[in-house]
């Protein structure tokens, strides 16, 4: 795993400014750097830093350029099909000048010999990257398909920019640092700020599937384009219009070949692998095949908890033993994860709501101390309807859908305007801004907007951008409520808040994450199963189930999930958070800042210090003004 940098169009110099990039990300790659540029004032420039997974040597060092000498790349991922392009080149007459056995060189290679595009269609893997070519003068930067890798570019003044972390374009001479409020809102109702978008104006984050493409002519910038090579809704459809025709125990098997092919090729590395294991479905059905395809016993890493209620370690620690892997478990203190709340700004480089990046960054950090690459679990809600708020979204649609819309849009009107504060009214209110939704994605996107008190939070705004779904939609036709849901959050919620969350914190400590659940084969095949399939109305992820039953008991597995968490909420109120929470909180500060309204935030504040009324809404709160103070700080 590594982390790219670069720009072209810089009226700067170049040396002090790809160097100051790099110090930023040099987590990313602690074990080596590397710079080129190619010759011309205001030219281009890329950087790189290198954690070494594959090919230790030289050999593998980046920035890396094509044998043929044309192409220079940059490159933060793994490509885990490199040595079946590889082949497939040599078997339609590639010449062979491979100098080492890195998968960057065969991405490399292959884009010189395909082109960019059709090598991103046969590739398989995580990655972003930055392609330069020396005779046509473009710059290209990729994604892969679900948005594993991250990717940043804007502008920093007329300077063309990109970067693996937003910090790194931060650093960057004649970059502005404006805040970008009309996405504010959008973070206000999610609690993290979904691409394209960034917290700041003139930056982007690259969608997933994607390819931009930037001609860097010398004093004539015309601007970039992007282009698609792969998209979710597509997928989505040709499956829902192709269902899988066999039994669902032939599902079972075609699903568990799948993963063992995943896998395989994910557990290839030069350094020490390991996995991510709670006590959930998805990273015990990992565990579970990784340990039946390895000849040795595989490392698991758990983390536990003092607080029983957030604790499964002891569940994780029993799935271990009968799988037979060699595990380690870390009880982290309340003390240690509060030591990790104030590094939650610079790891993320923009506000991140999501109060399990907590724990999430303490398993890596554990992890990291014995292994330099872990395999995650994570994928199995999206893919397979495993999250509790499904079985909701399919209840109330079946309920209400039937209902003429004039009615139901009257009647949320009524409920919406009930007077008083109690918990019967303000659970009524929150029913009533469900019943005007016209189609299940409506639906779906209104469960995050019950609360009738989320738009007074902002100040007033100026500019404008289309943040109204964030340009996430979902064809009414093809879809039946979980698969909506499902699509939605496999648009936007998967790589904008869980992949983010993985990929930072455990970029943070220099450990490379993988998502065998992720790979393009199994994500096609799961959207061709039958919705019977997959949920039965209160349950998800059936079919994920009978695979892992052939490897762990159902009894150990048919538990309540305690989810992976921390109770900020508490700690926040009774606890040791109680006077850094005041702090963010303090109006003069909330009025300095000028991001959100004063009155209503305090009064936020107030219903839950004296009324004990919990909104997410609160720690989306703390980490925007803690990642604002940070910013004030530089």
């Amino acid at each position: 795993m590594c982390g790219i940098v670069g720009f072209y169009n810089l009226k700067s110099e170049n040396s002090a400014n790809i160097e100051l990039m790099l110090r930023e990300i040099a987590h990313r790659g602690p074990d080596a750097s590397g710079v080129w540029n190619d010759g011309r004032v205001e030219g281009v420039v890329i950087g790189h830093t290198r954690l070494s997974i594959q090919d230790l040597t030289e050999t593998g060092s980046q920035p890396m350029i094509s044998h043929s000498g044309r192409y220079v790349i940059a490159y933060n991922g793994e490509i885990y099909n490199s040595r079946d392009l590889l082949n497939r080149m040599r078997a339609s007459g590639y010449t062979d000048h491979m100098r080492g056995t890195s998968d960057t060189e065969i991405l490399l290679e292959a884009c010189g010999y395909y082109g960019v595009e059709e090598t991103l269609v046969a590739a398989k893997g995580m990655f972003a990257f930055a392609l330069y070519d020396r005779d046509t003068h473009d710059l290209i930067l990729a994604r892969d398909r679900i948005g594993e890798k991250p990717m940043y570019y804007g502008f920093a003044g007329d300077a063309f920019v990109f970067a693996s972390e937003l910090g790194a374009i931060r650093k960057v001479d004649g970059f502005s640092a404006e805040i970008n409020r009309e996405i504010l809102p959008v973070y206000m109702k999610y609690g993290y700020i979904p691409a394209p978008y960034s917290i700041y104006r003139n930056v982007w984050k690259l969608m997933p599937g994607t390819i931009l493409k930037i001609k860097c002519e010398l004093n004539k910038y015309r601007g970039f384009e992007t282009s698609e090579y792969w998209k979710i809704t597509d997928v989505a459809i040709h499956g829902q219009q192709n269902l899988f025709k066999g039994s669902r125990k032939e599902a079972a098997d075609e699903l568990e070949r799948l993963f063992k092919n995943s896998v395989r090729g994910q557990m290839i590395s030069d350094v020490p692998l390991g996995a991510f294991l709670s006590a959930g479905i998805d990273s015990s059905t990992v565990v579970s095949v990784m340990q039946s395809v390895s000849e040795t016993p595989v490392r698991t890493f758990t983390i536990g908890f003092e607080d029983r209620e957030y604790d499964e370690s002891a569940v994780a620690g029993e799935i271990a033993s009968r799988l037979g892997t060699m595990h380690t478990r870390l009880t982290a203190t309340e003390q240690e994860a509060m030591e990790a709340i104030p590094l939650m700004p610079r790891i993320f480089g923009e506000p991140f709501g999501d109060s399990s990046q907590i724990p999430t960054y303490l398993v890596s950090r554990l992890t990291k101390e014995h292994v330099t690459v872990s395999l995650s679990g994570d994928g199995g809600d999206e893919l397979f309807a495993g999250y509790r708020d499904y079985a909701g979204v399919y209840s109330i649609y079946n309920k209400i859908h039937n209902i003429p819309l004039w009615i139901r849009k009257g009647a949320g009107a009524l409920m919406r305007n009930l007077p008083g504060d109690g918990e019967n009214s303000r659970r009524i209110r929150a029913h009533g801004a469900l019943l005007p939704a016209e189609n299940c994605a409506d639906l779906y996107l209104r469960t995050y907007e019950t609360w009738d008190g989320l738009d007074k939070l902002m100040c007033s705004r100026d500019g404008s951008a289309d943040t109204s779904c964030v340009g996430r939609t979902v064809p009414a036709t093809h879809f039946d409520p979980v698969h909506t849901a499902m699509l939605l959050n496999m648009q936007m919620y998967h790589p904008d808040d869980i992949l983010v969350k993985v990929d930072r914190t455990a970029m943070a400590v220099s450990l490379e994450t993988r998502v065998p659940m992720l790979d393009r084969d199994i994500v096609e095949f799961a959207w061709t199963l039958p919705l019977e399939y997959i949920f039965d109305g209160t349950v998800g992820k059936l079919v994920l189930r009978d695979v892992l039953y052939r490897y762990v008991d159902r009894e150990l597995m048919d538990r309540p999930k305690k989810g992976f968490g921390v109770p900020v909420a508490r700690w926040i109120r009774d606890g040791k958070l109680r006077e850094w929470a005041e702090e963010l909180f303090n109006p003069n500060l909330i009025n300095t800042q000028g991001l959100l309204d004063t009155k209503e935030t305090v009064r936020l504040w107030k219903d839950y210090i004296n009324r004990n009324i919990w909104r997410p809404q609160i720690w989306y709160i703390l980490m925007l003004n803690s990642w604002m103070k940070s910013e004030m700080s530089l």
